[in-house]
This record gives structure tokens, sequence and C-alpha cells, in this order.
């Protein structure tokens, strides 16, 4: 069966670049290009990807937000960043807002194609050189060596409902189903989430939630 990859790159060169090697190698097909991410929501319905490959700096929303936005609600479709930029920052926000790989636009045609496969296998790409960059800025950051805070962040026991779930990767509207609310209830209560854990998205919720320990 054939990856079915979306390309978001607004340089229109490139996006025709990748679209013919993605088109042209056994095992993949390109199901929409698209100049910007505006209309994300719109766009992954339309060509229903399995992966898509996220330019991060475009007009308009940028594909940080837009990764957010296709992680959140569409939690079956794997992300790839490929940009040319590789400061820590942008790569630890990519990854926070739900990418599954961050790969540059300096690597090969082949490490891209290696790089959809994997995390369409659900594996995590990244070139050498990000995953040492990432490795450092979670050491200096000590994002994943802190200590379990000696607290439950004052969650309700709807809120922990909520967030277990979350973890488990339900959308928003499948998550208002599963938990017999309405769309509107769920947002406000990861909003309420969000402001007790003093985080901002879903996988820096997730991540807390698991090194705390207390869903």
């Amino acid at each position: 069966m054939e990856i079915k990859v979306a390309i978001f790159e607004d340089n229109k060169l490139i996006r025709e670049a990748l679209q013919t090697i993605i088109n042209g190698t056994p095992g993949f097909i390109c199901t929409g290009t698209f100049a910007n991410v505006n209309q994300v929501e719109a766009d992954i319905l339309f060509c229903r990807p399995d992966v898509v490959l996220m330019d991060i700096e475009m007009p308009g929303r940028n594909g940080i937000e837009a990764t957010q936005i296709i992680t959140d609600n569409f939690p079956d479709v794997k992300v790839l960043i490929q940009t040319v930029f590789n400061d820590n920052d942008k790569i630890f926000k990519a990854l926070c807002a739900g990418a599954s790989g961050y790969i540059l636009k300096a690597d090969s045609p082949l490490k891209l194609l290696q790089a959809l496969e994997e995390v369409h296998k659900g594996g995590a790409s990244m070139s050498s050189a990000i995953a040492q960059k990432v490795l450092q800025f979670f050491v200096r950051k000590n994002v994943i060596l802190v200590q379990p805070e000696e607290t439950d962040f004052a969650l309700s026991a709807r809120e922990k409902e909520i967030l277990s779930l979350m973890m488990e990767g339900y959308n928003y509207r499948d998550l208002a189903d599963k938990a017999f609310i309405s769309y509107e209830t769920v947002r406000t209560h990861i909003k309420r989430i969000y402001k007790k854990l003093h985080v901002a998205s879903r996988s820096e919720a997730i991540m807390k939630a698991k090194q705390q320990g207390f869903v």
C-alpha cells in the first residue's frame, strides 16, 4: 500500500521538486500540495494523507501552529517537519506540537524518503545533527530529568479523565463523544487543564502528565 503524503511548502520550486520525488518513488504518492497552512484542516480532509511534510516558515499561520492543529484533530496523521532551520527553539517547539520527525532541507532525497517511511511506521525520524541538538536541549533545560513534583495540580476528576483520554490519542470531537459532553465543553476543560499544568499544548500536557505520574 502506498504512503500518502501531503506537502505544505510556500516555495513553488521546492514544492514541485518534492512532489516529483515522492510521485517518482514506488510506495509513495503525493495526494496534495499547498502553499500555506491557513486552511490546514480543510486541506487534510481533502487529501487524506498518512504523512504531512511540513515547512515551518510560511505566509500567515506557521508550520508549528499547523502541526498542533493536525495532531489535535487528526491523530492518525503523522507530521514530518522539513525546514532550513536547525535552531534548538524551533526544533523543540515543533516536537512539542506533535511532530513525529524533523529533518533539514539540506538532507538528501533518500533521507527524506526514509524519514517519511519511518514516521509512517510510528517511528520518530530526525537526522543525527538534529537528534544531537534535541538531546542537548533536553539536558540543558532539564526537561526529561526533572523529579516529580509533590502536587496533583488540583485537577478535578473530570479533568483527569479528559487528560487520560487525550493521552490515548483522541481528538476533540471523538473525546467529546467518549466523555458524553459537547465539543465546546471539551475545549473548556482542556483550557483549564493547560492553565493548571502551566503548559501551552497537548504534547506538553501529556509529557507533564507522564513525568509526574498523576494520570
